[in-house]
């Protein structure tokens, strides 16, 4: 799901579609080592910082830091590729290395897109417990929750084990790294169905239900006071705190939503789609693989911004 996607847009493209390619080359490294470095810092605060407070050890937190340690994959196994795909237009490590390479390039950072999209899941759901039914136990119990983290990891690995059987692919002048899907799983197999049904299970579905469960949670915060509560300060106090970590939760959504759809559409269009290569679409396919990295950014990001907490953790690590 990233290899192929790479070489369509770093190697086919003609030339004519670039308007500056020495600028274009220059300014692409110096976005993609910018999302490496944030990405991989961000996420690891995210961990440190939950790790350290014990305050913060609950289940919202350990799922945010179960989506941070899956975004981790993307900088260590993909950005280098693209940034060495920049300027070298073939798989570098060949021999037993290469092939372990490529085919982990391709299974861990698809599975951690659906590790994501499923964490996402869990805490529309953690959150729909903790403000529709306040005096229950909670839906996602301290206890519970490793559970529902480790399921995520095993249906994201379960799923995505066809990209275990990339290998490496010899031509005349480059080296490169490809699923060859009717040769690995027999003609009568069908990526189209696999990717179509994949949009479908991990970014349709999660999106339709975090949508129904927030809008619920939005209309019984607007609604009425919390019951339970024992004067209306402490409600209003409550309110705000599970107000400020649904606007965190909503935010992290939202990016997550606007950096894999475009992604998601390339697949639709490139498969039901005839005779649509342009130079238009080949922008397109860079603006939805450029997007994907963005999310691996973003979510760190959006937790400083929202929670001061983990901005208490960023500011220890650079004491």
């Amino acid at each position: 799901m990233s290899q192929d996607l790479n070489n369509t847009m770093n190697g086919t493209q003609p030339s004519s579609c670039y308007w500056n390619p020495t600028a274009e080359k220059i300014g692409l490294t110096f976005a993609y080592c910018l999302i490496f470095i944030v990405s991989l810092a961000g996420n690891t605060v995210i961990g440190f910082t939950v790790y350290k407070k014990k305050t913060m050890r609950k289940p919202i937190n350990f799922l945010i830091v179960n989506m941070a340690m899956s975004d981790l994959l993307v900088p260590l196994f993909l950005i280098p590729q693209d940034i060495q795909w920049i300027y070298i237009k073939s798989w570098l490590i060949g021999g037993s290395l290469g092939d372990v390479l490529c085919k982990l390039s391709n299974f861990l950072p698809s599975a951690s897109f659906a590790v994501s999209a499923q964490s996402l899941v869990l805490i529309a759901v953690d959150r729909f417990g903790a403000v529709v039914y306040p005096l229950r136990s909670p839906l996602i119990s301290s206890k519970l929750c490793p559970f529902f983290i480790l399921a995520t990891w095993i249906v994201a690995l379960a799923i995505h084990t066809p990209f275990l059987f990339s290998k490496l692919v010899e031509y005349p002048e480059e080296l490169s790294c490809w699923l060859e899907w009717k040769e690995a799983f027999g003609e009568s197999s069908s990526e189209e169905n696999y990717l179509v049904s994949w949009f479908v299970i991990f970014i349709f579905i999660p999106l339709l239900l975090i949508t129904m469960l927030y809008i619920t949670i939005y209309i019984k915060l607007k609604s009425h006071k919390i019951p339970g509560e024992q004067s209306a300060k402490t409600g209003q106090q409550r309110q705000q705190r599970e107000g400020n970590v649904l606007k965190m939760s909503i935010a992290i959504v939202l990016g997550f939503a606007v950096c894999m759809l475009p992604f998601s559409m390339k697949w639709l269009l490139l498969f039901f789609v005839s005779d649509i290569w342009s130079c238009g679409f080949g922008y397109f396919l860079f603006v939805a693989l450029f997007m994907t990295r963005i999310n691996c950014a973003m979510n760190p990001c959006i937790c400083f911004i929202f929670s001061r907490n983990y901005r208490i953790g960023l500011k220890t690590l650079f004491k």
